[in-house]
């Protein structure tokens, strides 16, 4: 077996074989009968299935994102292309995480002429934005909540070290390994970046996608889309909470903290987040008083449901797709 081949299975393996070790660890002792009945009598299907509008409108909020930041760059490609790559670029990180950014820009070099360099800088240029918006909105709900917070530790009589007790020592163990992987992964993946573009040509195309933010003709409705696409995952998320009975209580602020926390644990290379976003997100809920079982149940439908429309996407656009290259073919 050559080195290369290796590295891909590797890539494959690893966020896998890291994923289902968190899964299996969090629901080794879990009462599988009793989701069931939760499944028939317990959830309220039509706020689960209403979320999912709010997790499509986030990825055409991305293309529309995507097809304005390529403009600047001489490349126009047809919004609809630009939206079924965003639907495959999901679907393909399913099976490899982080390999839907390749390929995105593969599918608009491949159906628009659209320079993959040039598309890729772009890519990381939306990876900065959103970084920074997650930043701010993290920074914002901290000092937010931060006198609630020393009110509640004062009037209790509690200290800031207790809130941390709802961590088991394997609990720390799974996000010191979390964190250990991001690490590596990111550092292997900036080394692999600069071993693919080894061509100047390139590098200087990667660097005007990049660049490409300063000649956007309208930076307000840039702003607008990248907003939307955050508002949109956190509705895609928050309206999951009135689908069950033990979450449907919960403040606005329980959803924005949880939101908040697993959104940060996807860094965690694994598929659409599995594991990681299951542990982050459910001690969130248990911290905030819901039971460990209730909290466990409500991360695995959740996260179950919702990651089924991502496949479901991404077929639909590689039909899409498909059949429209037939009809050019066929149209000559």
């Amino acid at each position: 077996m050559s080195k290369t081949t290796i590295k891909k299975t590797l890539n494959i393996v690893i966020p896998f074989f890291l994923g289902g070790g968190i899964l299996y660890w969090m629901y080794r002792d879990f009462d599988f009968s009793a989701l069931r009945q939760t499944f028939v009598n317990d959830v309220k299907w039509g706020w689960l299935l209403f979320s999912l509008i709010f997790g499509i409108a986030a990825q055409i909020f991305r293309a529309l994102r995507w097809q304005q930041s390529l403009e600047p760059l001489g490349e126009h490609p047809r919004l609809s292309d630009c939206i079924h790559g965003v639907f495959i670029s999901y679907a393909s990180s399913l099976i490899i995480p982080r390999s839907g950014e390749f390929a995105r820009c593969a599918i608009l070099s491949k159906y628009d002429g659209t320079s993959f360099s040039k598309a890729f800088g772009t890519v990381v240029t939306e990876r900065i934005i959103d970084s920074v918006l997650l930043l701010v909105f993290t920074i914002c709900v901290i000092l937010s909540q931060l006198t609630v917070f020393l009110r509640f530790f004062d009037e209790t009589g509690t200290d800031i070290s207790g809130f941390f007790h709802g961590f088991t020592t394997t609990g720390y163990i799974v996000t010191a390994i979390c964190i250990l992987v991001t690490v590596v992964f990111l550092w292997y993946s900036l080394r692999k970046i600069r071993i693919l573009s080894g061509l100047w040509q390139t590098l200087e195309n990667v660097k005007e996608g990049i660049m490409s933010l300063r000649g956007v003709k309208n930076k307000p409705l840039l702003a607008f889309y990248s907003i939307m696409i955050w508002f949109s995952y956190f509705f895609h998320y928050a309206f999951t909470f009135p689908a069950f009975a033990f979450t449907c209580s919960l403040g606005p602020m329980v959803a924005i903290v949880s939101f908040i926390v697993g959104s940060i644990s996807v860094i965690v290379p694994t598929p659409n987040g599995a594991g990681p976003w299951h542990f982050a997100v459910k001690t969130i809920l248990v911290l905030y008083g819901v039971s460990l079982t209730d909290a466990i149940t409500f991360v695995l439908v959740v996260h179950t449901v919702q990651t089924a429309l991502i496949p479901l996407l991404g077929f639909y656009s590689l039909m899409v797709l498909g059949l429209s290259r037939n009809k050019n073919q066929i149209d000559r």
